[in-house]
């Protein structure tokens, strides 16, 4: 029996967990099983992954399938709760805010505590399927990480006790600082296609994935216009998904942007670490651009990440609002050369977190949800 366990089910959390996973197998007291959910199912690129951050494979695969979020959460939930019926944990550990995080719920059933990396963010913006997501696990986690104060002061008004959360900072500095001197072998790994592109002139790097944007014919094509009302050469990993869709709707795509298949950690990271500027819909790719000093616009509604803007390291692009696409462009150029400081912490997140999972398994503290742990009286619910 292994006394924890890990649930992903994506590729940026296995960057951001991965320095997690390297401490807690080193770590005698206890053992972790590694759990693969399959909300991205890509074999080769799940495999490269694991290989260029130094993740060991998963300990457990499941096969979710579905073509919707419901599909897929109530796979999720299955699957982990007839796991659970197998195997015992004295907690079980989710990251992030994805479909994955739901399987919180299965957890919950079985009256195992959870731990939250990455608790309390809040867009408060209930369209986003992630919000109701992240908001759930919240409140049934007994351990959550929460990687600023600003995120703990969220989770804190919507009652959840201040012994819940600890604020760690954001895991994705650490692995960037240990992984920053992989980038430039990202080169090495390109197609000739790509190579060409990086050498000859100034790029700029974009991804597109949230459902919200590839799945609105409007969104789609207002990111698209705004990608074609660039001139400079634009790099585009772009997912499954998104080319499904751009395929479907028939939209046009300019000759300067290079659209190519999902590529590496490394590999991408490079063209980051080396873009004039980034766009992009994805939390993970904005933080690792204001970490690396690389402008951004943020192809985004709203966003439980405003930090990028308060730093000045990202302008916001509202794909159904904003149609001076020239005005966008202009703001993103502007921040080219400016100097920031990033809010993402020390680099030390993984320690931390990986400390405390230690401390609370040897003195069997994981149970959080006791009546002294709310922040109010509950005598009334109590009464004999």
């Amino acid at each position: 029996m292994s006394d924890i366990a890990l649930v992903l089910g994506i590729r940026p959390d296995v960057i951001r967990a991965s320095k997690i996973i390297e401490l807690i197998d080193d770590f005698s007291e206890f053992n972790l099983d590694f759990i693969w959910s399959g909300q991205h199912y890509s074999e080769n690129m799940k495999d490269v992954f694991f290989q260029q951050l130094n993740v060991r494979r998963p300990d457990f695969e499941f096969n979710i399938d579905g073509e919707t979020d419901a599909d897929i959460v109530s796979s999720t939930i299955s699957s982990l709760y007839n796991h659970l019926r197998e195997h015992s944990y004295k907690a079980v550990i989710f990251l992030g805010d994805t479909n994955t995080v739901m399987g919180s719920l299965a957890v919950a059933q079985h009256n195992i505590p959870i731990i939250h990396i990455e608790g309390c963010m809040r867009s408060y913006d209930w369209r986003m399927p992630e919000e109701k997501y992240r908001t759930t696990v919240d409140h049934l986690s007994d351990r959550i990480y929460a990687y600023l104060d600003q995120y703990k002061t969220q989770g804190l008004n919507e009652g959840i006790g201040e012994r819940r959360i600890m604020v760690t900072g954001n895991p994705i500095v650490d692995i960037i600082n240990e992984n920053k001197g992989l980038f430039d072998q990202g080169f090495d790994l390109l197609d000739n296609k790509l190579k060409k592109v990086v050498e000859e002139e100034e790029y700029i790097l974009a991804t597109c994935h949230r459902r919200e944007n590839i799945l609105d014919s409007e969104s789609l094509n207002s990111i698209v216009n705004l990608m074609n009302s660039i001139d400079d050469n634009i790099i585009f990993p772009m997912g499954y998904k998104t080319q499904e869709q751009v395929s479907k709707l028939n939209i046009k795509i300019n000759d300067n942007i290079k659209v190519v298949d999902p590529i590496g950690y490394i590999e991408f990271m490079y063209i980051l670490d080396n873009a004039k500027y980034t766009i992009s819909d994805s939390g993970t790719v904005v933080e690792e651009a204001c970490i690396l000093g690389v402008p951004s616009i943020q192809v985004r509604k709203s966003t439980e990440r405003p930090e990028v803007y308060e730093v000045n390291a990202s302008v916001k692009f509202s794909p159904t609002e904003d149609t001076d696409y020239k005005k966008i462009i202009m703001a993103v150029e502007n921040l080219i050369g400016a100097k920031w400081e990033h809010p993402f912490g020390d680099g030390l997140a993984s320690e931390r977190i990986a400390k405390d999972i230690r401390d609370m398994y040897i003195k069997d503290s994981f149970n959080r949800h006791s009546r002294e742990d709310y922040p109010f009286n509950t005598d009334r619910s109590y009464m004999s």
